[in-house]
């Protein structure tokens, strides 16, 4: 975890932070670089404010772990926590807990909807999905199978595909799934999983994740199999990248990852400053947080072939200027 180092002090201004005062960022897999684009503009936002920002989380895929580090966090006392949470149940006791104790949460990207999170910044992933639908069932020109691999439990990700295999559903009868597989955010799973269902349906055509990860496998098993079958991924990354560039996948769907901690940061920042806002509603009476706006809408862009190198990481990282999480 590394704190950043700017701070300013501006007397007589609501809109900025005290001497100190410090938000976080807390993931889980904090090597993915997801979430770089995300804590950029979270430290954009609150530098203009005058405020610390932290980016932290486990190297790990295990909501116990996460969970530790969100309470790690929250013994600091922080200003408020930006939180993807890889489960949403696991989460509702330490966001509860977070907020009860005076500490705002905001979750993004991923939700726990039960707990006493202030608001949650994210894509709509019932859009990211269907949109995918559409993108493949007109590759496939209307006629088809298509398998999935999943994530099952991550709440974002189960979204993509339920709303992925709902459209097909709807509006393509005549493009049929035939093979479904857990794969988990693992390239080798997903390799192998390509693997049987091709052996099992020779027909195949298109192949559909709610994640990064899996796509690079995936799209490695079927150029091997002849590249027939096209591969449509949500979220990107360098590699990612480079295969749409070289028609290895051919698609992604992607959050506007900036938004998310922008808005996200705006979110805690309001959310820890209630007396900077007085909506003509029962918040006293009630004794809630004004803040709380149940989601924020972030959007997502459809990269392709034509529009791929807008999304490379370490071209932003330089055209901004910053030490990326490092700060």
């Amino acid at each position: 975890m590394v704190l950043s180092t700017t701070a300013v002090k501006a007397e007589g201004n609501a809109f900025r932070c005290a001497e100190g005062e410090t938000y976080y960022m807390n993931v889980m897999v904090s090597g993915v670089e997801y979430w770089f684009p995300v804590y950029e503009m979270f430290k954009q936002a609150a530098h203009s404010m005058g405020c610390k920002t932290a980016y932290t989380g486990t190297p790990e895929y295990d909501v116990n772990k996460q969970i530790a580090s969100f309470d790690q966090v929250l013994a600091k006392k922080p200003a408020g926590i930006l939180v993807h949470p890889m489960n949403s149940d696991p989460f509702i006791e330490p966001i509860n807990r977070a907020v009860e104790s005076g500490v705002p949460v905001v979750t993004f990207a991923a939700d726990s909807p039960n707990s006493k999170r202030i608001s949650y910044v994210t894509s709509d992933n019932n859009r990211e999905g269907a949109y995918a639908a559409d993108v493949i069932a007109k590759a496939l020109g209307g006629k088809g199978e298509y398998g999935i691999l999943e994530n099952p439990g991550q709440d974002n990700h189960d979204k993509r595909v339920a709303a992925f295999i709902a459209r097909m559903a709807e509006k393509y009868p005549d493009i049929k799934l035939v093979a479904r597989a857990a794969s988990n955010q693992d390239p080798t799973k997903a390799y192998n999983a390509v693997l049987t269902m091709a052996q099992a349906h020779p027909d195949l055509g298109a192949l559909f994740m709610p994640e990064a990860n899996s796509a690079l496998g995936a799209a490695q098993a079927a150029q091997e199999l002849g590249g027939k079958i096209k591969v449509m991924n949500a979220d990107v990354n360098g590699k990612i990248l480079d295969m749409i560039k070289q028609g290895q996948v051919y698609g992604a769907i992607n959050p506007n990852q900036g938004m998310q901690g922008y808005m996200g940061f705006m979110l805690l920042f309001l959310a820890a400053h209630p007396d900077l806002i007085d909506p003509m509603n029962d918040y006293k009476r009630a004794s809630y947080n004004p803040m709380g706006l149940p989601v924020v809408d972030n959007g997502f862009a459809v990269v392709t072939k034509d529009n791929a190198d807008d999304f490379y990481w370490d071209a932003y990282l330089k055209r901004r200027g910053t030490k990326g999480i490092e700060e």
